[in-house]
C-alpha cells in the first residue's frame, strides 16, 4: 500500500490558522498532529523561522508539534543549490527567511530516499501557478514533484469535519 508524506508549507499552515482556528476546528488540528506523530507531515525547519515572526497559535501548535521540523541533510543542499541555479528568482531578497527551496528540497530529497514503505512525496502549499512570478508549483513541476492545495490534501486523507 501506498503512503502520502506530505512536505507542508508556512503559507498552508497560516491559511489554515485563519480559515479554521483551533478553538473551533479542533479534530482537524488533533488529526494534523496524528499526521506528524505517523511521520506523514513534515517540513524544513525554515518553516518554523518563517511561522516565529507572527508568534501565534499557529506557530505555538508548530512548537508542540516540532517532531514534524526535518533537519537539513546534504541531500537538501543539493537540491537546494539545484533549485537556485534554475530559479533564483524563488526567494525574495528582501525577506528575512524563504523556507521554498527548503520545502521542494525536502521533497526532492525525499523522494530519492530508499525506503521500505512505498509512498508519495506531495508538496501542500496554498500558492497557485498564476503570472509569471516563480513560485512553489512552478518549481515543483519542473523536478516532478507532485503539489497540493490544503483542502487537496483534506480531501485526499478523507476528512470529513
Amino acid at each position: 500500500m501506498t503512503i502520502n508524506v506530505y512536505v507542508i508549507d508556512t503559507s498552508a499552515l497560516i491559511d489554515m490558522g485563519k480559515n479554521t482556528p483551533m478553538d473551533v476546528y479542533v479534530s482537524l488540528w488533533e488529526q494534523m498532529s496524528v499526521l506528524v506523530r505517523s511521520k506523514r507531515l513534515v517540513a524544513p525547519m525554515e518553516v518554523l523561522r518563517e511561522l516565529e515572526v507572527k508568534d501565534d497559535e499557529v506557530h505555538e501548535w508548530a512548537k508542540k508539534n516540532k517532531k514534524m521540523f526535518v533537519d537539513i541533510t546534504s541531500g537538501q543542499i543539493e537540491a537546494v543549490r539545484e533549485i537556485m541555479d534554475r530559479f533564483p528568482s524563488l526567494v525574495d531578497d528582501d525577506k528575512k527567511y524563504s523556507a521554498d527551496p527548503w520545502i521542494i528540497a525536502l521533497a526532492i530529497d525525499m523522494k530519492r530516499q530508499i525506503t521500505f514503505e512505498e509512498r508519495n512525496v506531495i508538496v501542500v502549499t496554498n500558492e497557485r501557478l498564476k503570472g509569471k512570478k516563480v513560485k512553489i508549483p512552478y518549481v515543483c513541476e519542473h523536478f516532478g514533484i507532485p503539489y497540493k492545495n490544503l483542502i487537496e490534501m483534506l480531501r485526499s486523507e478523507g476528512w470529513k469535519f
